[in-house]
């Protein structure tokens, strides 16, 4: 098993995937490790859509028209539940960290399991919304395709640690 700074290192957004299928076992395994993820007052204000089939990933694909972003054989609409979300003394809502936990829990155990995925969120949200008839409490954040990589992990680049711990 790699440790977690490997793994941290390994992670990166992929922007081809081959055409082969994910397998179940793989997929049920990132499901359980979103599943795992921490969450403000253990709220989980969030639902998962898994989307894999050709009618679903033509729809999904109007929302983010992006030649790399068709590649992919299986995505996720990860949403926030903004009915179920904690919402701190001060009013500050706390759904958007909470998907943003559970969706990178998600990108690194697909990682592990040698898989690519990718943070998309400048998608088009309201014609998501309105595609998969999400009910009005429920904010599609964040797509995430998934899939074997096509492509070559770049060298990551990051500010020094002096610039960001004080």
């Amino acid at each position: 098993m790699k440790d977690f700074l490997e793994l941290v290192k390994n992670r990166y957004s992929c922007r081809a995937y081959q055409p082969r299928t994910v397998e179940k076992e793989k997929l049920d395994y990132l499901i359980e490790c979103v599943r795992m993820a921490p969450s403000a007052v253990n709220k989980q204000p969030w639902r998962f859509h898994i989307i894999c089939n050709d009618e679903e990933k033509s729809k999904l694909r109007q929302c983010y028209n992006r030649e790399w972003f068709a590649t992919a054989p299986l995505y996720i609409i990860a949403s926030v539940l903004h009915d179920e979300e904690w919402v701190r003394a001060d009013g500050k809502h706390h759904g958007d960290i909470d998907i943003a936990i559970a969706v990178e829990h998600l990108c690194l155990a697909a990682t592990e399991q040698e898989l690519g995925t990718c943070w998309v969120c400048n998608f088009d949200a309201d014609l998501c919304k309105e595609l998969f008839a999400l009910p009005e409490n429920e904010e599609p954040s964040v797509l995430i395709p998934i899939g074997y990589p096509a492509d070559e992990r770049k060298e990551k680049k990051r500010k020094e640690m002096d610039n960001i711990f004080f």
